[in-house]
C-alpha cells in the first residue's frame, strides 16, 4: 500500500510575528497565497527506513519523524517541486505533507488539524517559519487572521481565477529575520498595519497593494527584487507585485497568462492561484 499527499507551496505577502512561549500558539497574522505547485510525499513499504527526496536533505523529515516518535521501516519520497528557502513555504509543506501521509500509511487516525499542528511544530522548532502550515490547509488567497498551529490559528480563504509569475534570486535564511529583534519590530509593527487594513478591506487588489507597501517598508527586499517588483508594477496588464516573504523573490499576479508570456524576463516561471489545496492520492 503506498499513500501520497500534495501540499501547495504558500507565499506570505504581508505579516506580524506572534511570538509566545508555547510553540503551538507561536505564529503569524498576514496574507498570502496558495500556488499549484508544493510538495508532494509519497510513503511506500520497504525493509527500512529510506529517505528520497529531489531537493536539499533530510532535515524536515527528520525533525518530523522525532516528532512522531516513528521507528517503522518504509520508504519516503519527496517531490520538491519549489526551490529551497526562497519565500515558497517548501519546509511548512514538506513537513505537512509528510505527516499526512504517514498518517495515512501507518492509520495512526490524527486529524487533519493534529498532523498540523504537528507540521508546524516542526517548523517552529527548526525556525523555518511561522504561518504557512496554517496557511496551507486553506486554499487561494489566505488571510490569517489568528496566530498559531491549525486548530489554533484562524484563516479566511478567498478564490480567484488568476495567473502568477515569479522569479527567484536565491535564498533568505528565515531563521535569521524572525529571530533577529530590529527586524521582528520593524516587520510587526508594518505587518500589523497592513493585517487591520486587509482585515477592513479584503481583496486582490488591496493584498498586493499592502504586500508592497509592507515590502518597502520593512527594507527586506533586495536591489535586483525591488527592481523587478517596481518594473512589474509599471506595466498595465499586471495587477501587482511584491517580495515572497521571506524569500529572495518576486510575484506578480495578472488575469491574463499572456501578461506575461510577452515579457522578456529570464527565468520568469509562470502558475495559477491554487484554489483547491490539500490533495490525497
Amino acid at each position: 500500500m503506498t499513500n501520497s499527499v500534495f501540499v501547495p507551496g504558500h507565499i506570505t505577502g504581508f505579516f506580524n510575528i506572534e511570538d509566545h512561549k508555547v510553540s503551538l500558539k507561536k505564529g503569524s497574522c498576514g496574507a498570502g497565497f496558495l500556488l499549484s505547485k508544493g510538495v508532494k510525499t509519497t510513503i511506500s513499504p520497504a525493509d527500512e527506513l529510506t529517505i528520497d527526496v529531489n531537493q536539499g536533505d533530510s532535515t524536515v523529515i527528520d525533525e518530523v519523524l522525532s516528532i512522531l516518535d516513528i521507528e517503522t521501516d518504509f520508504k519516503i519520497t519527496q517531490d520538491i517541486q519549489l526551490p529551497i528557502g526562497a519565500g515558497f513555504g517548501t519546509s511548512a509543506a514538506s513537513a505537512f505533507s509528510l505527516t499526512l501521509a504517514l498518517n495515512e500509511f501507518l492509520d495512526l487516525g490524527y486529524s487533519k488539524e493534529l498532523c498540523g499542528q504537528v507540521a508546524h511544530m516542526a517548523e517552529v522548532n527548526l525556525g523555518a517559519g511561522l504561518g504557512d502550515v496554517t496557511a496551507q490547509t486553506g486554499h487561494g488567497l489566505v488571510f490569517r487572521t489568528q496566530p498559531g498551529a491549525p486548530g489554533i490559528g484562524e484563516i479566511e480563504s478567498f478564490d480567484y481565477d488568476v495567473h502568477i509569475a515569479w522569479k527567484t534570486f536565491g535564498g533568505i535564511e528565515t531563521s535569521t529575520i524572525i529571530q533577529d529583534q530590529h527586524h521582528k519590530k520593524v516587520i510587526s509593527d508594518s505587518g500589523i498595519k497592513y493585517w487591520q487594513c486587509f482585515k477592513e478591506s479584503p481583496g486582490l487588489e488591496n493584498f498586493l497593494d499592502f504586500s508592497n507597501k509592507f515590502a518597502h517598508e520593512t527594507g527586506l527586499m533586495s536591489g535586483e527584487v525591488k527592481e523587478l517588483v517596481d518594473y512589474f508594477n509599471s506595466l498595465d496588464d499586471i495587477l501587482g507585485s511584491s517580495m515572497a516573504m521571506l524569500g529572495n523573490t518576486a510575484f506578480a499576479f495578472a488575469y491574463d497568462e499572456d501578461a506575461f508570456k510577452t515579457l522578456n524576463i529570464e527565468d520568469l516561471h509562470m502558475d495559477k492561484l491554487n484554489n483547491v489545496g490539500i490533495v490525497h492520492d
